[in-house]
């Protein structure tokens, strides 16, 4: 690679960048991603029931889980395609890019007719939909983390790349607020009727504004005039020089999606599946976790920017792996309202503060020419399977053990992998990006 293909970036050029711009630029993608997701979350047993012809309610709850997981296997190739394009061909392009393939994507789910009016077409569009936006949110992540790393000032990474995680926070506040505004402005019937869409088509409100953002950011890297770097695949170099550190990214990536799957996600479907609490219990749940997720982790960037990267993230799932379990106890053995928002709050403030940490330290881990493309592969593996299909799973060994603790034991076992995998990351507080 050439000496400017690997220089870090002038500080004359991050000056000339509005710090509350550069975070609202990069992390408005991953914030429409989410909501997507969380929308489709929520409204997943009407989806279900509409597009899925089951006898059992169970079954049509899997089916739209499924769906639902479906988009994530499409992430580990939009991560490769579009990690590799923003290596290339710049990292501004590449979240312009992901941000239209996304609102394409949520364009189609929301307009996707019913199985009473088109049968199984209507089901194959809504998958279709989903795959595009598994793929968009692929190279979103790496492409737009990479960016927000690379502008932001070296002391301050952690906090300005926890923003990512705080954008999701800020979508599922939003999902969830509107999903309980409908649910108390109209009936069962006029949300099976149609009123599910409206969360899904106000999602695409938000592009114009990202849109205009990010026409303003500067490119922080673009490789495609360097003759070395036209012959070269960034995806070669990242598995040839870098497998290690590639498993061992994957591995910090499974706490943290599958935490957030049940914590932030999955309880509000929980909360009436299985507590038998109303609706309402359940977005408020999800409600608790998204202004939680909002305030932590910002504070674990901060944390993460002075005690260090690895000392935050053994921390946060070390608590996690102790207390997931005797959450649900207590949350089996009391199912009321105080209860779930209690213990939702609790594990939420722990998975924002880890994951935050986790999220900048995916992009500092590789280097320039390759990072966007290692962070975005890294980060689709670890999501695509933990937590894609986190709900699927989760949901599955419920009915296969009988037991309503089986959440539990999914996220301790995820939360162990990251704890071992941070033995092979290096501390990166601090240091520069080459």
């Amino acid at each position: 690679m050439s000496t400017a293909a690997t220089a870090a970036i002038d500080d004359t050029v991050k000056r000339t960048i509005s710090h509350p711009r550069l975070i609202a630029a990069c992390t408005i993608g991953n914030a429409l991603e989410f909501y997507d997701f969380v929308v489709f979350s929520f409204f997943a047993r009407t989806i279900g029931a509409l597009f899925f012809p089951a006898q059992d309610p169970a079954a049509q709850l899997l089916l739209s889980f499924a769906t639902y997981g479906v988009g994530f296997f499409l992430r580990p190739l939009g991560g490769v395609v579009l990690g590799a394009y923003a290596d290339r061909k710049g990292r501004k392009k590449a979240t312009i890019l992901t941000l239209m393939l996304m609102a394409a994507g949520t364009v189609m789910v929301g307009l996707a007719p019913v199985y009473a009016t088109a049968g199984v077409f209507g089901a194959l569009v809504v998958l279709a939909g989903r795959l595009l936006q598994g793929f968009s949110a692929g190279g979103e992540v790496g492409a737009s983390t990479t960016l927000l790393a690379e502008l932001a000032p070296k002391e301050r990474r952690g906090f300005f790349g926890a923003w990512q995680l705080a954008s999701q926070g800020l979508a599922v506040l939003v999902a969830a607020g509107v999903a309980f505004v409908m649910t108390n402005a109209l009936t069962p019937a006029e949300i099976a009727g149609g009123g599910w869409r409206l969360p899904f088509l106000a999602g695409i409100l938000i592009v114009p504004v990202g849109l205009w953002l990010r026409s303003a950011l500067e490119e922080s890297h673009a490789n495609e005039d360097d003759a070395r770097t036209r012959s070269v695949s960034s995806l070669s170099v990242a598995l040839q020089q870098f497998p290690t550190r590639i498993l061992a990214g994957v591995g910090l990536v499974i706490g943290g999606t599958a935490a957030n799957a049940v914590i932030v996600l999955y309880m509000a479907t929980y909360a009436v599946t299985q507590l038998h609490m109303a609706p309402k219990a359940g977005l408020l749940a999800g409600i608790t976790a998204g202004v939680v997720t909002l305030i932590a982790a910002p504070i674990g960037g901060i944390l993460s920017d002075r005690l260090g990267r690895k000392p935050v993230t053994l921390v946060s799932y070390s608590l996690i792996l102790l207390l997931i379990y005797p959450a649900f106890l207590a949350l089996n053995a009391s199912p009321d309202l105080g209860t779930l928002l209690t213990i939702v709050a609790g594990l939420a403030v722990l998975n924002a503060t880890g994951g935050a940490t986790v999220i900048i330290t995916l992009a500092e881990i590789f280097p320039v020419e390759v990072r966007a493309t290692g962070m975005s592969l890294v980060y689709a593996l670890g999501v695509a399977i933990f937590g894609g299909f986190g709900q699927f799973i989760v949901t599955w060994l419920i009915q296969a053990t009988g037991s309503p603790i089986a959440p539990a034991w999914y996220v301790m076992a995820c939360a162990l992998a990251t704890i071992v995998s941070l033995t092979a990351i290096p501390e990166m507080r601090g240091r520069a990006l080459n």
